[in-house]
C-alpha cells in the first residue's frame, strides 16, 4: 500500500504545482463540414497534445505565449500559429479523403474516446524518441498494466509482453488490421520483424477483451499497429545507433512523396546486431519495408512488402537460483563436454528464421456515408533452431541399434534442426457507415494457415542407418479462421453514446503426422464462438465522461496445448469494465475498474517444453479484478508527467494439483505471472523546443511463476529507471535536421529478473514406497546499467 500512497501523494503534489493556463479549444472537421473524431492536436515543440472527440471537439491548456498548433490525422496535417493571451477558439479543417480512407484501414480493430473500451495510444513522436534498436514490447514497457521481458537481457532479440498478467499468446496483435500472431502457437515473435518501430505510425493497446478483432481472440489485450502513412513530400532518413554489449542499429528510410499528386513509393532497410547481456546471446537481424501507394479523392490503394531475417543464439533455457546469485550472465545453451572432459559450447546453437509479409489494401470512399476496405495478406515463414545434444537415445530419432567391434551402440551425440515452414493467407473485408449520430462497422475475415513441422539430424557421432536430410519426424498443421462482425456507436444525445459489437467466429484445426516426440499427432477440432459486446458512454460535461462495458471472448487452445493434453478445452472470458475519463486544465486522467471472469482459463503452469515454450493448463474458474489509473500532468511550461498504476488481485478458484502422489485442492491461489501492483511514470523536462530529457520509471510487484503459491516459484519485485535524452538541430542544408538521442537503461544498476519458469516432478525412487513432489525454478536475468546513443539525419 505504501506504493499506492506514494503515487497518490505525487498526483496531489503535481496538481498543486500547476500554473495558470488558458484554454485553446475548437472543432476539427472535414471539407464537407463533418466533424472528425480522433484527430491529433499538438502544440509543436512540446508534449502538450490531445485528440478530438466524437463531435470533432478538443480542448488544450496552454500558458501565455506564441505556439504552432499541428493538427494531423494519418497522412494529413496542417500547422497554424496562434498567440495565447486569453481563452482562444481555433477551428481547423482537414481534407476528407485521407481521413475517411485511412480510418477504414484500422477502424475495424480500433476505438476512440467515445467508446466504452479501456485503451491507450502510443504515437509516432513518442515511439521515435526511444527507438534505438530495442523491440516494440520494450518501447511499450511504460504503458499501463504492461510487463516486458527479453531473453538476451537488453531488449534486442527475443522479447515478450504481458498485459494484466496475460502472456503474449493472449494478446491479439494486428498490423494494418491483419493478424500478426502465429496461427498455431498464437505467439507474437517480434524478433522476426526487426526495427518495425521505425515504420510504425501509431499503436493502440486495448486492455481486456476490447473490440472485435481479426485472428485469435484477445484474452488480456489487443494491440493494433498502423504502419507508415503516405507522405505528401519527398524525404529521407539515415539513423545509426551504438551501445552496450556491442549493440548497433543502422536504418535507411526514404519516400518519394506524392508523384503526379497520386503515387508514392517509400521504403526502409534495417540492420541490428548485438552480443546481448547474457553470454553468447547474440542477435543478427535484418529487415526491410517497402510501400507503394495510390491516392485520389475517393481511393487509397496500398501495396506493402515487409519482413525480416533473424539469427539469434539461444538464450531461452534460463539459469537456476545458485547460478543467478554467482554468475547471472551464464548461458547453458549449447553446453557439452568434449572427449577430454572439458566444458565447451556449440558455436551454432542458433534460431534462424525468415518471415515475409505481403499486404494489399484498397480503401474506397463509395459515397458521403460509406467507405470500404479490402485487405489481402500472404505471410511466408521458414526457419529452424539448431541444437547440439549429448547422449541422445537412438529410438528418439528412429535410428536402429548398431554394433561396432562387438559393442552395441544405441545412443549418440548429435546436432539436430527443428524446422517450421508455413504459409498464412488472409482476406479481410470491412465497411464503415457514418451519418449523423450513427457510426457502424461491418467486417468479414478469413485466415488460412498451413504449416509443416519437421526435424533433421545434420550430424551424429554414430549415424546408424540414417541418410543426410532424413526427417526423423514430420507433421502438418492446418487452421482455418472465419469470422463476421458488426459493431455500432450510436450518439443518443449530447451526453449518451451506446456501443454494440457482435462477432461470430468459426475455427477449424487439423494436424497430421508425428510430433517431435515421435508419437502420432492427429487433431481434428472445430469451434464456433459467439462473442457479444456492449457498453455505454455518459458524458457528464465536456471534460468528464463515464463508461461501462461488457464483453465476452472465447478462445481455442494452441498447438502446444494439444501436444501436452489432447483433452484440453477452449477457454471463455466475461470482461466487465467501468471507467472514468477527465480532462482538466493541466491534468488528464483515465481510471477504470475491471473484472475478468474466466472459465477454463489456460493459465501458464510455469514449466517449459524442450523448445522453451511455456506450458498451459485449464484452471477451471478464475478471475482478475483490478484498478488502473493513468494520467498526463503538465507542471508549468517545461515539465510533464505521465504516471500510471495498476492494482489487482488474480486468483484461481479451488485449484487442484498433484502433490506428493495425490491430488490436493489448494483453494484460491494466485494466477502465475500476475503481479498485484504495477506502476510506471515518464517525467519529462523540455527547456527548449529542441531539447528534452525524460526519466522513465517502472515498478513491478512480486509474482509467482506457478499456480500453487510456492516460494520456490516467486519472482521478487523490482523498480528500474531509464534516462532518455533527445536534442535536435535544424539545418538549412541538404539535411533538414540532425537529432541526437541517448538512452541509459537501468541507470541505478539494479539486478533484477523479469521472467522465469517453475516446474515440479514426483520423486518416487529416493525413498521406496514414498512419492515426494520436487520443485525447481529457472530465471531470466535482465541487464544492469547499459546505454544506447543514436544520431538521425533527416532530409
Amino acid at each position: 500500500m505504501k506504493n499506492l500512497f506514494a503515487f497518490l501523494s505525487l498526483l496531489v503534489l503535481s496538481v498543486s504545482m500547476q500554473a495558470q493556463n488558458f484554454t485553446l479549444s475548437g472543432t476539427i472537421s472535414d471539407e464537407a463540414g463533418e466533424p472528425l473524431s480522433g484527430a491529433t492536436i499538438l502544440a509543436k515543440g512540446t508534449t502538450n497534445g490531445t485528440i478530438s472527440d466524437f463531435d470533432g471537439k478538443y480542448t488544450l491548456k496552454l500558458s501565455k505565449g506564441t505556439y504552432t498548433i499541428v493538427v494531423s490525422m494519418f497522412s494529413q496535417s496542417i500547422e497554424k500559429t496562434v498567440i495565447i493571451t486569453k481563452d482562444t477558439v481555433l477551428n481547423s479543417t482537414l481534407g476528407a479523403k485521407m481521413e475517411a480512407l485511412d480510418a477504414v484501414l484500422i477502424s475495424a480493430v480500433r476505438v476512440n474516446a467515445d467508446s466504452p473500451i479501456t485503451y491507450s495510444n502510443l504515437e509516432k513522436e513518442e515511439i521515435t524518441k526511444r527507438n534505438l534498436g530495442q523491440d516494440i514490447p520494450i518501447l511499450m514497457n511504460f504503458m499501463p498494466s504492461v510487463v516486458t521481458t527479453t531473453d538476451a537481457g537488453a531488449g534486442v532479440g527475443y522479447t515478450g509482453i504481458r498485459v494484466r498478467g496475460s502472456d503474449a499468446t493472449r494478446v491479439n496483435v494486428t498490423i494494418n488490421g491483419i493478424p500478426f500472431n502465429d496461427a498455431e502457437s498464437q505467439g507474437t515473435f517480434w524478433v522476426n520483424m526487426p526495427d518495425l518501430a521505425s515504420s510504425t505510425e501509431s499503436i493502440q493497446l486495448q486492455r481486456g477483451v476490447g473490440t472485435s478483432t481479426n485472428g485469435s481472440g484477445a484474452f488480456g489485450a489487443s494491440l493494433s499497429l498502423l504502419t507508415d502513412a503516405t507522405s505528401e513530400k519527398a524525404n529521407g532518413e539515415i539513423s545509426n545507433t551504438f551501445g552496450s554489449f556491442n549493440t548497433r542499429k543502422h536504418t535507411v528510410k526514404f519516400s518519394t512523396g506524392k508523384l503526379d499528386n497520386h503515387f508514392e513509393l517509400a521504403g526502409r532497410l534495417s540492420k541490428i546486431k548485438s552480443d546481448g547481456y547474457i553470454d553468447r546471446a547474440t542477435s543478427d537481424l535484418s529487415a526491410y519495408f517497402l510501400q507503394g501507394s495510390y491516392v485520389d479523392e475517393t481511393t487509397l490503394i496500398k501495396a506493402l512488402a515487409f519482413g525480416g531475417h533473424e539469427i539469434t543464439y539461444q538464450a531461452w533455457n534460463g539459469i537456476d537460483k545458485t547460478t543467478l546469485e554467482n554468475d547471472r550472465t551464464f548461458n547453458p545453451s549449447g553446453q557439452f563436454i568434449d572427449e577430454n572432459g572439458n566444458d565447451r559450447f556449440y558455436d551454432n546453437e542458433v534460431d534462424n528464421y525468415r518471415q515475409d509479409h505481403y499486404q494489399f489494401h484498397w480503401n474506397q470512399k463509395v459515397s458521403e456515408n460509406w467507405t470500404t476496405n479490402l485487405g489481402l495478406n500472404y505471410t511466408q515463414g521458414r526457419g529452424y533452431f539448431e541444437q547440439y545434444k549429448e547422449d541422445e537415445p537412438f529410438d528418439e530419432y528412429g535410428f536402429e541399434e548398431i554394433v561396432i567391434n562387438g559393442t552395441t551402440i544405441n545412443e549418440t551425440d548429435l546436432i539436430r534442426r527443428r524446422w517450421l515452414d508455413n504459409d498464412f493467407y488472409v482476406i479481410n473485408l470491412n465497411a464503415n457507415y457514418k451519418k449523423n449520430n450513427l457510426d457502424m462497422d461491418f467486417g468479414v475475415f478469413l485466415g488460412v494457415y498451413d504449416g509443416d513441422h519437421f526435424g533433421e539430424v545434420i550430424w551424429a557421432r554414430f549415424a546408424s542407418d540414417s541418410e543426410i536430410r532424413d526427417r526423423y519426424y514430420e507433421g502438418n498443421g492446418k487452421k482455418n479462421d472465419l469470422s463476421f462482425f458488426t459493431k455500432a456507436t450510436i450518439r443518443v444525445n449530447e451526453k449518451i453514446s451506446l456501443f454494440g459489437d457482435l462477432q461470430l467466429r468459426n475455427v477449424s484445426y487439423k494436424t497430421s503426422g508425428i510430433s517431435s516426440d515421435l508419437v502420432p499427432f492427429n487433431i481434428d477440432e472445430n469451434y464456433t464462438f459467439f462473442n457479444p459486446k456492449a457498453g455505454i458512454n455518459y458524458r457528464i460535461n465536456p471534460n468528464n465522461s463515464l463508461y461501462f462495458s461488457y464483453a465476452r471472448a472465447n478462445r481455442e487452445p494452441n498447438r502446444s496445448d494439444f501436444e501436452n493434453n489432447n483433452a484440453v478445452k477452449p477457454e471463455q472470458l466475461d470482461d466487465f469494465e467501468l471507467g472514468w475519463r477527465w480532462k482538466g486544465e493541466n491534468f488528464t486522467v483515465n481510471s477504470n475498474v475491471y473484472y475478468m471472469l474466466y472459465n477454463d482459463q489456460l493459465v501458464l503452469t510455469g514449466a517449459l517444453d524442450d523448445t522453451g515454450t511455456p506450458l498451459r493448463t485449464n484452471s477451471g474458474k478464475s478471475y482478475r479484478l483490478g484498478l488502473e489509473i493513468d494520467a498526463s500532468i503538465k507542471l508549468g511550461d517545461k515539465f510533464t508527467m505521465q504516471p500510471n498504476v495498476a492494482i489487482s488481485t488474480n486468483k484461481n478458484k479451488k485449484f487442484v494439483t498433484s502433490k506428493d502422489g495425490s491430488l490436493a485442492n489448494l483453494g484460491n491461489t494466485n494466477i502465475s505471472f500476475s503481479p498485484d501492483f504495477v506502476a510506471g511514470n515518464i517525467f519529462t523536462y523540455a527547456p527548449t523546443n529542441n531539447f528534452q530529457v525524460s526519466l522513465l520509471s517502472k515498478y513491478v510487484g512480486e509474482q509467482y511463476m506457478g499456480n500453487i503459491d510456492s516460494d520456490v516459484s516467486k519472482l521478487d519485485s523490482y523498480f528500474i529507471n531509464d534516462l532518455n535524452l533527445t536534442y535536435q538541430i535544424k539545418l538549412n542544408t541538404i539535411f533538414e535536421s540532425i537529432t541526437f538521442s541517448g538512452l541509459i537503461n537501468n541507470i541505478f544498476g539494479v539486478e533484477y529478473v523479469s521472467n522465469g519458469y517453475f516446474f515440479t516432478y514426483d520423486d518416487d525412487f529416493s525413498v521406496p514406497g514414498t512419492t515426494t513432489t520436487v520443485e525447481g525454478a529457472g530465471f531470466y536475468p535482465q541487464a544492469t546499467r547499459n546505454f544506447l546513443v543514436g544520431m538521425t539525419l533527416k532530409f
